[in-house]
């Protein structure tokens, strides 16, 4: 049996520190997974000389130096842009290391496994060996609650941020935010989202914008979305530069219509830490549109 077949035939259910410690024994190299909150999960007990290795099995993160290392050896970008695993091989590094996603149930990336090449050099079969780690690891943590739950709250604690202009040193923050493209396509747009709101209490009307950004997601699962200002906020992708609004929305205008619902959108950008700039245009589009009562439901942000 080849290395990937062991790979494949560890049996699920054990947890993820069995499957760490079972890998790293078939690929003879130490291995960790940290959450895309950058916290430690599991790691082998394995000594390493590597200050890397060392700071985030002894402080259970990395800092922020140590991100924006990351950022600037561009292995940070090199990630968010691999298809299912990549490799790192850079003279800062004293140990190439590979690193891949870990998805949870809905498709989303939760985690990241990494191997460090210590012991047996990376060669085809072992890179194959340890992408099929990181699925049986993604097929581990399918039913795990911590998993779902993180990725309904990274999404918008990490748009909030953008959106309060909170982010101090963006080279820092670059990963966490790298992972609000994960499945996006080149250009993005947001969306401000607005109910109406009748003469109801503020507890009660912020109830009502939770459960329906939760409705609407469940008709546009591919978008990321987070409560902001009094809106629904929607940050939305596509492969062209220019949104065609209300055909787009045109299958689900009925649910608007009935809800109560209206929608600003942006112009398109391609620089997540402007996202506040394409709020702002967004904002102002809905209440133009809700100024002039023209009967839409979806407004399109025009530079006059």
């Amino acid at each position: 049996m080849g290395i990937v077949e062991e790979i494949k035939a560890l049996e699920n259910g054990k947890s993820i520190q069995y499957l760490l410690n079972s890998a790293s024994k078939i690929l003879n190299n130490p291995m960790f997974m940290f959450d895309t909150d950058r916290n430690l999960i599991a790691f082998t007990d394995a000594h390493v000389d590597d200050p890397i290795w060392n700071e985030l099995v002894t402080t259970g993160t990395f800092s922020p130096q140590t991100m924006e290392f990351f950022t600037q050896e561009h292995m940070t970008e090199d990630i968010a842009n691999a298809d299912k695993i990549a490799l790192f091989r850079r003279e800062n590094l004293k140990y190439a290391r590979v690193s891949g996603y870990i998805y949870n149930r809905d498709n989303i990336v939760v985690g990241l496994v990494s191997m460090y090449e210590c012991n047996t050099p990376f060669d085809a079969q072992n890179m194959a060996a340890f992408e099929a780690l990181a699925q049986k690891i993604s097929f581990e943590i399918k039913d795990y609650d911590y998993f779902t739950m993180l990725a309904m709250t990274y999404h918008e604690d990490k748009i909030n941020l953008l959106l309060d202009e909170a982010v101090i040193n963006p080279l820092s923050y670059n990963p966490q935010a790298q992972i609000l493209y994960s499945n996006f396509e080149d250009y993005l747009y947001v969306a401000a989202v607005s109910i109406e709101r009748h003469d109801i209490l503020e507890r009660v009307y912020q109830s009502r914008l939770a459960y329906f950004k939760s409705m609407i997601k469940t008709k546009y699962p591919a978008f990321k979305y987070s409560v902001h200002e009094d809106h629904i906020v929607m940050l939305m992708s596509s492969k062209h530069r220019y949104f065609y609004g209300a055909p787009f929305f045109a299958a689900h205008l009925n649910l608007f219509e009935q809800s109560g619902l209206f929608m600003g959108v942006s112009d398109s950008f391609e620089n997540m830490y402007e996202l506040r700039k394409y709020y702002d245009q967004a904002v102002e589009a809905l209440n133009k549109g809700l100024k002039d009562k023209n009967g839409q439901r979806v407004f399109l942000y025009q530079n006059d």
